[in-house]
């Protein structure tokens, strides 16, 4: 991975280079619906592989288009979001608008997101190169393991032949090692020495997030090490020196440097509940909100931010930016920041054919977790075709009759429906069990009619 990003003076280029339409397949595998959505986050993606085909002078001009999402909580917005750094391999982090504060309040700043995605960004590469060396650390792993259970005499004694000596050893380790191999050694406890960084808890509560970039440097520049010898059996101590082979073989300057170039390039940052950074009419409101908005403006316009592992650059992050927009209009986001996300797709709200689809379709639909959770009990679930319809009329009536939660209802549902039988499976030791219209009905009439769901997991 390093090769692809650092090679040749280029930048980086996505992992995987799918086609708008294939993206939309792919989602569809998870999200149900929303269809202007994932079109537009295909094609943004798209334009991005596009961008790295052009020129050096032309592929500096081209700016990523930024998306808005407006549409009610549970309609998924952040799945979309999600799903799609995972299809891509690119750095994603998500983030509440609600938790910045204008620069000068106590609390964080705007800048931090771009230092979460560059760490982010890290994780990828570093995981990536490890996998690379993965091989050979195994190796030294095995030849590490071998000093341990079979140390080499100092001196071999003035009378003993010091050639026959050696080759007598090597025998003996040639016999431990097909026994190592063999996984006959496993439960042998060998000594090991492991090294161990003091972590420094400084300024309170605000700990080491908001320190200075080069104060955190220094900080864990000059922190003590020490030493610890622990006994451990060849199995634990083989993880702990496979850990230690491969971060001995990593360069993390190149991994920093590879991290920095993937996040400016691939990077996603999702921003959620952006409406809730609309200055109100209320004296009481948040005298920051308007403040975040003119935070935010230069790092999705496009600026320089210091990290710890260098400066990064926002010009070509994508921005995903979402809210309900119930009480906000995003008209009423600064006419600036608007301008900064030219792509406005709408979601709609679920109807009760969403939910069917959602509980049937998905790979990891609830139904097919809650028929893999019960089996881990052998007990095996059957949900019928009038079940799902009885659920899915279940999770519409009662978003329609309260608070409308999206699919984060059905967790509601599916939770009080299958409370019983979850906290009787362990005694059941085995069974079979249809769920019908006649079983959903049974547990879940009061529910529908109770509109205080407080009680239940939302």
């Amino acid at each position: 991975m390093l090769d692809l990003i650092l090679g040749k003076g280029e930048t980086t280029e996505p992992p995987k280079q799918l086609t708008p339409r294939e993206i939309v397949e792919q989602l569809d595998r998870h999200i149900v619906g929303q269809a202007d959505a994932k079109r537009a986050v295909a094609i943004a993606i798209r334009n991005r592989w596009r961008r790295q085909q052009l020129p050096e002078e032309m592929r500096q001009e081209v700016s990523p288009k930024n998306i808005l999402m407006i549409g009610p909580t549970g309609v998924g917005k952040t799945e979309i979001a999600r799903r799609l750094a995972k299809l891509t391999g690119a750095p994603f982090v998500k983030v509440e608008a609600t938790k910045y504060t204008e620069v000068g309040y106590y609390g964080r700043d705007v800048e931090s997101m771009v230092r979460e995605l560059v760490e982010n960004a890290i994780g990828l590469v570093r995981e990536s190169e490890r996998k690379s060396v993965e091989d050979e650390a195994k190796q030294r792993t095995e030849e590490r393991l071998l000093d341990l259970l079979c140390p080499q005499p100092i001196n071999f004694g003035e009378d003993e032949d010091a050639e026959e000596a050696e080759k007598r050893y090597r025998r003996t380790r040639d016999k431990m090692r097909a026994m190592l191999v063999g996984g006959e050694l496993e439960q042998r406890h060998v000594e090991l020495s492991i090294e161990q960084k003091a972590t420094p808890v400084l300024m309170g509560q605000m700990g080491m997030e908001h320190m200075e970039v080069e104060i955190q440097t220094m900080f864990e520049k000059i922190m003590p090490k020490h030493t610890s010898r622990r006994d451990l059996t060849v199995a634990e101590a083989r993880a702990v020196l496979f850990d230690q082979e491969c971060e001995a073989m990593l360069d993390p300057e190149k991994i920093n440097a590879a991290a920095v170039n993937l996040a400016e390039n691939l990077g996603i940052i999702f921003i959620d509940e952006i409406d809730k950074v609309v200055a109100s009419d209320s004296k009481s409101a948040d005298v920051s909100r308007q403040g975040v908005q003119r935070d935010l403006l230069p790092i999705v316009e496009g600026t320089t931010i210091q990290t710890r592992y260098g400066y990064v650059k926002t010009d070509h992050v994508l921005f995903v930016a979402a809210g309900a927009f119930h009480r906000a209009k995003p008209s009423e986001l600064m006419p600036e920041l608007q301008g900064r996300f030219p792509i406005r797709v709408e979601l709609t709200d679920l109807t009760k054919d969403d939910f069917i689809r959602i509980l049937t379709e998905p790979r990891s639909s609830l139904t097919k977790q809650y028929v893999a959770l019960m089996g881990t009990e052998d007990i095996t679930i059957t949900f019928t075709e009038d079940a799902v319809d009885a659920l899915a009329s279940y999770a519409y009536q009662v978003n329609q009759s309260t608070q409308n939660i999206g699919a984060r209802r059905l967790y509601t549902i599916m939770e009080r429906l299958l409370e019983e039988l979850s906290f009787e499976a362990p005694d059941m030791k085995m069974g079979n069990v249809e769920v019908n219209a006649a079983y959903v009905t049974a547990r879940l009439k009061n529910v529908a009619d109770d509109e205080d769901l407080s009680k239940y997991i939302l």
